[in-house]
This record gives C-alpha cells, sequence and structure tokens, in this order.
C-alpha cells in the first residue's frame, strides 16, 4: 500500500533522457581474423578466401575425394534487395562467360557468372564454426548495407 504524501512516480523507472548517448554496437571479428593465409591466392583472385573457409573447403574436398568447384552468384531477394547464392558445380558446368578462380594446390574451384562479378569481385570467403549462425561468410567491399543474417546485401 502506498502511504499518503508518498510519491508514486518513484516506484517506476526514470525514463527521461539523460544526454547520454548509446553505445554503438561493436561488429564481431571476422571468422579467420588473426589468422595467417596457408595457400597461394590466384593472381587478380575475384573472391578471396579466408583461412578457416579454406581449412573447411579441404575438409569438404578429402571427404568428396575429389576437387571442389563453388559456383557463387548473385540473385534477386533477401532482407537487403540481393542474396549471396553458393552450391557445389563441376567443371563441365562452367560455362565461357564464367570467371573462374583456381586453387591448384588446394583442389579449389571458384566460379562466378558474369553478371555476378560486378557485385562479387573482391568478397573474403570466410567460414565460422559457432553453433547457430554457423557457416560460410560473406564480408563484401561492394556492399553499402547488410543484413544481420549475412546472406544478403544491398548496393
Amino acid at each position: 500500500e502506498v502511504g499518503a504524501g508518498s510519491n508514486i512516480s518513484s516506484l517506476y523507472a526514470d525514463t527521461t533522457d539523460t544526454n547520454e548517448s548509446t553505445p554503438a554496437p561493436t561488429s564481431a571479428p571476422r571468422p579467420s581474423e588473426g589468422m595467417q593465409i596457408d595457400h597461394t591466392e590466384p593472381e587478380e583472385a575475384i573472391i578471396h578466401i579466408a583461412p578457416k573457409a579454406m581449412i573447411r573447403l579441404r575438409e569438404l574436398r578429402t571427404q568428396s575425394n575429389s576437387e571442389i568447384v563453388l559456383r557463387m552468384g548473385v540473385r534477386n531477394g533477401g532482407c537487403s534487395g540481393l542474396s549471396y547464392v553458393m552450391d557445389f558445380s563441376t567443371r563441365e558446368e562452367i560455362g565461357e562467360d564464367d570467371a573462374v578462380d583456381e586453387y591448384p594446390e588446394e583442389g579449389v574451384v571458384c566460379v562466378v557468372d558474369a553478371k555476378s562479378m560486378l557485385y562479387l569481385y573482391g568478397l573474403q570467403l570466410d567460414y565460422g564454426d559457432e553453433l547457430i549462425g554457423g557457416g560460410f561468410k560473406f564480408f563484401n567491399p561492394n556492399a553499402e548495407e547488410s543484413c544481420g543474417c549475412g546472406s544478403s546485401f544491398g548496393v
């Protein structure tokens, strides 16, 4: 019971503006941050493969017992307007207009279709092993905005 003459507003949190700035969220470090690249990138690589991503690609290559051909691209959709697409492919499916990064010592080939080149040139592919939100991660220098899920971007 509130006694006579007590101040009821003291029972509630003060919601007045204190002019203190809200701290900005800090971005999480990239999964491969601080690691040295232990593979040779092709000259003028389109896609840069970070160390943790290459470790995962080596694991996939070992499991499949054959070369890994990754087809990467962009499609309309997603939270920010464009979504990343990445899938396994074969050498036979590589078209004459596709851009190809070959990592012969690793048994890894990255293929990007001509339409996606504009959006993906310079992209860094990384890999996080978190239980929630783990998997391949895209860090795109061409993106003006990215969504929280990391699978879509806007230009």
